[in-house]
């Protein structure tokens, strides 16, 4: 549910970048850290690598190219952060309890302090959408103008940024428009159950075309990204441990790539420089293309799980990097371990 939000906030951020290059310095410790490094990141126009001691320490100073929100990715969570000119920011937090351990001192950490705690309520809020979307549709648009209300008023009284809380009004309205246009299509996802996948041709990066229903006989998971999408290589790790131990197994993993055609090289040198498994392929026509319109894609990464068949089983499957998908998957192989 987190990152749900987290791609929401970011669909609409770039919208009110500013032109001037800033400096920060950013520094701290991370308990039980998941990599060896964090990454900070506005999406496709800045990313930053650094590296953490044996102590799960950091400390840096770098350029970002304007105030505003970024992400932190520590190699399976994110969270957000919010960097100005002259910001010296301290972040501690244990990675086994990522939101509820955030804690932000030094310049800047009132305000990344109030993302932090929105954060836990966005989550706890995404906890009950999802209870409310399957038993009450109008209930479920109640809770979220009520959740909308209660975040514009909390940001009308919060000690921060005046550049903050102007970033955040309107992407506090926005995000809330995107949430429901979300929970509409996961509603929509749920109905695709027991139909047959899209007869599409996709370009394989070994060559010719292929189809889903190539793979007819055998689970099909599917994997739909891009090269340029950060939430989507940081679940390439977690595939790749899957298609290792799933390996013998009725299963096939295929990735189709939404790259744009300008990217198309940038896609074909991803896919060797990081060794990536499973079957490659790419979709023309990137957002616009048939799968995503048949599919009703709204945002990456989207796995899907494909029946023996070439039915859909699960229109909008989970995450490798999931518990859900373990089980569900040790389930239908009769895997032991």
């Amino acid at each position: 549910m987190k990152k749900v939000i987290l791609l929401f906030l970011f669909a609409i951020v770039s919208t009110y970048a500013q032109d001037s290059s800033e400096m920060v310095s950013f520094e701290g410790k991370i308990a039980n850290r998941n990599s060896d490094s964090i990454v900070v990141s506005s999406g496709r126009n800045f990313g930053k690598t650094i590296k953490l001691n044996k102590k799960g320490e950091f400390k840096d100073a770098f350029e970002i190219p304007a105030a505003g929100l970024f992400q932190i990715f520590d190699g399976t969570e994110a969270t957000l952060v919010y960097l100005k000119s002259g910001y010296n920011l301290k972040l501690t937090m244990d990675a086994k309890k990522f939101d509820e351990s955030i804690v932000y001192s030094g310049n800047g950490s009132k305000e990344n302090n109030y993302l932090a705690k929105k954060a836990l309520s966005d989550e706890a809020f995404g906890i009950v959408a999802e209870d409310l979307m399957k038993e009450d549709q109008a209930g479920f648009t109640r809770g979220l103008n009520k959740k909308k209300e209660s975040d514009l008023a909390n940001l009308s009284s919060a000690d921060i940024d005046a550049d903050l809380v102007a970033l955040l009004n309107p992407m506090i309205e926005q995000d809330a428009k995107m949430f429901a246009q979300y929970y509409g299509q996961k509603l929509e996802a749920s109905k695709m159950a027991g139909t047959s996948f899209p007869s599409f041709s996709f370009e394989n990066h070994k060559g010719g075309m292929s189809k889903i229903s190539d793979f007819k006989g055998k689970l099909v998971y599917i994997d739909v990204w891009a090269t340029w999408c950060g939430p989507c290589r940081a679940e390439i790790p977690f595939l790749k441990k899957a298609e290792e131990k799933y390996k013998g197994k009725n299963i096939e993993f295929v990735s189709i790539s939404i790259d744009s055609k300008k990217d198309y090289d940038k896609w074909k040198k991803f896919v060797i420089d990081k060794k990536l498994g499973g079957v490659q392929l790419i979709a023309e026509n990137d957002w616009n293309s048939d799968l995503v319109k048949a599919l009703k894609i709204s945002g990456i990464p989207r796995f899907i799980l494909v029946d023996v068949e070439g039915n859909i089983m699960i229109a909008d499957a989970p995450r490798p990097s999931s518990e859900a998908f373990n089980s569900a998957l040790d389930e239908l192989l009769n895997y032991k371990g």
